[in-house]
């Protein structure tokens, strides 16, 4: 019995080591007083270490005592024995043959049967090069951010300028109609401008919508509402965000509705209005509005884009964000929405 308990040790034994020379990572079988038990063929390349002077050694002692860290320490002496189980725990050390390292290690205490032993599988990944890729990656990243915001705030100050110079030529005209056309270009520069402006303002990533609509607007207002007209510009909305795209989209959308409202609302007898913009989301469903209670065209006549550049240009912008454009339109003022919901398209699919 003594000899077939023995046999079945040695196979035991011969079949634990088999099973981490197999692991690609390195991995240390240690027992309940810390002493190398086997470690894998990975392990000691890796590392550069020698089986005859590892196994049957306290882990803390190997090599020049370059293992005795305290973080692993107080990994196998404290957490172990509380927890039975560690992953991903994050060790940094300098490794005399190796430099600077960083350890990704995963344990798990091992406790047999009729309490005949305990022992602890360590498993350790190095993940220096990748932390460092990730690093490089994070701190690209925050370079194209810083360049980006640089680029638009660059835009919209020559844009400014292009504006300036169209103006300044719109002054020296004598024709009505050319001086027209080039004080329409001088607002539609200025509109980019005031977007690229406030999207720099907003900063990079996702942009919260209200907050930036709402500088958009009082932007827009203080550049073309004149003292002597009683308009006001308000915008509601209950929060969320979006890609800096589509952000910039949103923009261009509201800036060119407030300006053919400004432009086109408000030249009756009534000369002062109010104008709301709003944006109201719901999952992946949103819905952009602006409304005036200037005087209004026929029903429907903004959303043919045949009818105007401006037409063309909210349509055009509307198609890219996959998003219908509706207007209803009549005494009481204009109401324009461009909305993007998906369990509509997703009706109209099914059906």
């Amino acid at each position: 019995m003594i000899g077939h308990n023995f046999k079945n040790t040695q196979d035991a034994c011969a079949l634990a080591h088999a099973i981490v020379n197999t692991v690609r990572e390195p991995i240390v079988v240690l027992d309940k007083e810390l002493r190398v038990i086997v470690a894998s063929r990975s392990f000691y390349s890796t590392f550069k270490v020698d089986p005859d002077v590892t196994e049957g050694r306290l882990l803390f002692e190997l090599g020049d005592g370059e293992w005795d860290i305290p973080k692993l320490r107080t990994l196998l002496e404290k957490i172990i024995p509380e927890h039975s189980t560690i992953e991903d725990y994050d060790v940094e050390h300098d490794f005399p043959s190796l430099g600077r390292r960083t350890m990704c290690l995963n344990a798990r205490q091992v406790v047999y049967s009729g309490g005949t032993g305990t022992t602890i599988l360590l498993g350790i990944e190095d993940v220096t090069d990748m932390r460092a890729l990730v690093s490089e990656k994070d701190e690209l990243l925050r370079d194209k951010d810083i360049l980006l915001d640089e680029l638009r705030h660059r835009v919209a100050n020559s844009l400014q300028i292009i504006a300036s110079i169209i103006m300044l030529k719109a002054k020296r005209v004598s024709s009505d109609e050319a001086r027209a056309h080039l004080e329409d270009a001088h607002n539609r520069v200025m509109s980019v401008a005031t977007v690229q402006q406030q999207l720099h303002v907003a900063g990079v990533g996702r942009i919260e919508i209200q907050p930036y609509l709402s500088k958009l607007c009082g932007a827009l207002a203080g550049s073309m509402i004149a003292d002597d007209r009683a308009i006001t510009i308000e915008v509601l909305g209950d929060g969320g965000s979006a890609a800096c795209r589509e952000a910039e989209s949103f923009g261009l959308i509201v800036t060119e509705l407030v300006i053919n409202s400004l432009k086109h609302a408000f030249n009756g007898p009534k000369k002062g209005g109010h104008i709301t913009v709003s944006y109201d989301v719901s999952g992946d469903d949103w819905k952009l509005s602006v409304v005036d209670d200037g005087s209004g065209k026929p029903d429907g006549q903004f959303a043919q884009a045949k009818e105007g550049l401006g037409t063309g240009i909210v349509n055009a912008l509307a198609k890219q964000l996959n998003a219908q454009v509706e207007t209803a339109s009549g005494p009481e003022g204009t109401s324009i929405s461009i909305t993007h919901a998906t369990f509509e398209a997703k009706k109209v699919r099914a059906a």
